[in-house]
Parts: C-alpha cells; structure tokens; sequence
C-alpha cells in the first residue's frame, strides 16, 4: 500500500529540487524526505530523481509521475476546500418535500429567512401528497418534510411545527349562506369542493361528514389549495379549506366563511425527519432553525 505521505513529499522535493528545501517547507528533517524518496521509488521499481551534487533531478519517470501527482492534490485540495465551505454553510444543499399549499403558506416564509442568511445553499423542493413525501424521506430522497398529523411511524421523528384551523368558503353566489350557522346535513347537501382523493386534507374532511353520519360526494375535485379558492370565488360551491390559506380574500370579501353548528377540529401540521439519518451541516442548520422557531438572524418565524 503506497503512503500519501511519500506522494506528498515527492511533491515538495520536485516542485524544489532540493532535498534540504522540500524538508524545511514540509517542517521535517532532509533524512525524513531521503527515506521517503527511497520508500517510493522502491514500491515503483523505478528511479523518480536523478542525485546530483547539488540536489536532485526528475528521471522521464518521475516527470510522468509529477503530472499525476500535482492533479491528484489539486483535487484533494479542491475537496478539503469543498469540505470547509459545506461546513461553513458557504455551501451546500437542503431537500425539503411539502404539499405545494404548505410550501407556499407555511414553508416560504422560513425559506426566506433562511436563504438570506446562507445564500450559496442550494434550496430543492419535493411536492406531493403527505403519504408520497413521507415514502420519499423514508428512501432518503429528502432530508425533511412537512407532512399532516397525525402519523406514527417509528423510522421518522416528528414535530409539531403548525396548527391550521379550517372552513367552509363560498363566493358572492352562495354570500347569504355565510349570515346563518349550517348543520352538516346542510352543508352536505351543498356543491362540494375538495381536494382530490388520497390527499390527508381530503380524508379529514370525509372523516368528519363520516363521523356524522353523512357520506359526501364533491361535485368538483381539484388538485390545488388555489383553485379551491378560485373556484369557490366563482359561485360553483363550497371549499374546504384552511382558513389561514384564503386570510386575504376573507378580508377583502371575495370568500365568505360559513359558520358550522359543529366546529372542525384543528389539524397539526410536523416536520419530519428520519431517526436514523445524519443530516448534512445545511439540512441541520435548517432543521434547527424551524425548531427554534425563528431565522438565523432571530427573526421569529410565523405560520398559518
């Protein structure tokens, strides 16, 4: 087995030609740099300098082998260096999976505060259905994700990270409905919009008509916490909807919220990571950061 030590100070002593000089740059005496030489080119078979009376020459071989060898530390250089700037958060990379209503409400905002204060990690986003982002953390695609509660799954550690509160909304169509409180026969009857099958959201809400004795067929399924919205705004219904996703559109009038005789419980959203996973330096820092509960620089960080 070759000692990278031998390749270093064979480095040394071609780049200077000179036993004594190689010594004094690596801070080892001139019998250290002579044996090395020697343990080299005796595993080689072949001479690397020529020994002259006033140093040292590189044989054909030994120029052969300083190309190598110059590339091969150049590379390790790079990679020392590489090394430095990803513990630094000089560099980097976070894999982060969410559904895109979260990515947008709730994951943003810590993005933001994140990406000001490391701006060279590079940011991925996974989207899809909590069960889809959970399989995707569990094969290592992703190093963390926000996923709807609740779940128990012994590979993942799970933390409570936010708590949205949902609604019915209607459009200016429907606006009369928003002066009363409906029951859940009521509001059954109603034009349903909900997200598609498979999604958590869409099974709370199934489970809540379920748990009151009434199975719900949607007249519009759709795949996005926006064109929920939109199409509430256009009269074809009912959405079912966390009410800190359309803040704005309940504050200007353009939704309307229905009130329930039977309130929704409130959902918990979790950040997940696997248990048996070190994360990188950036996907730590990040991780840290959302159980702090506020940005690198102390901003406090707020969700829905």
């Amino acid at each position: 087995m070759m000692n990278l030590e031998w390749y270093r100070i064979f480095l040394h002593t071609a780049r200077h030609l000179n036993l004594t000089k190689a010594a004094q740059e690596l801070h080892i005496t001139q019998p250290s740099v002579s044996y090395a030489i020697k343990q080299l080119e005796e595993a080689m078979g072949l001479p690397l300098f020529h020994r002259l009376s006033k140093g040292v020459e590189l044989t054909e071989e030994g120029r052969a082998l300083l190309e190598y060898v110059e590339q091969s530390f150049a590379v390790l250089d790079s990679a020392q260096k590489h090394l430095r700037n990803l513990k630094q958060l000089s560099e980097g990379e976070i894999r982060i999976g969410a559904s895109d209503s979260l990515i947008k409400h709730l994951l943003l905002p810590q993005l933001n505060a994140f990406h000001r204060s490391y701006p060279g990690i590079r940011i991925r986003l996974s989207h899809g259905r909590t069960p889809d982002i959970t399989q995707r953390l569990k094969e290592g695609v992703i190093d963390c994700a926000l996923v709807h509660m609740p779940m128990d799954d012994p590979q993942l550690h799970i933390q409570t990270l936010a708590v949205l509160e949902d609604c019915f909304v209607v459009g200016d169509a429907y606006r009369e409905l928003a002066g009363r409180t409906l029951s859940a026969e009521e509001l059954a009857e109603l034009p349903l919009i909900l997200l598609s099958p498979g999604s958590s959201t869409r099974v709370f809400v199934e489970m809540w008509f379920a748990a009151r004795g009434r199975t719900v067929k949607p007249d519009i399924e759709l795949g996005s916490i926006d064109l929920l919205a939109e199409f509430a705004k256009l009269g074809y219904g009912a959405a079912f909807i966390s009410r800190s996703f359309v803040q704005e559109e309940l504050r200007e009038g353009t939704l309307f919220e229905l009130k329930l005789e039977d309130p929704l419980p409130p959902r918990s959203i979790g950040f997940a990571v696997r248990r048996d996973r070190k994360l990188s330096a950036a996907a730590d820092a990040f991780v840290r950061m959302l159980r702090a509960g506020q940005g690198p620089s102390g901003e406090k960080l707020t969700g829905p």
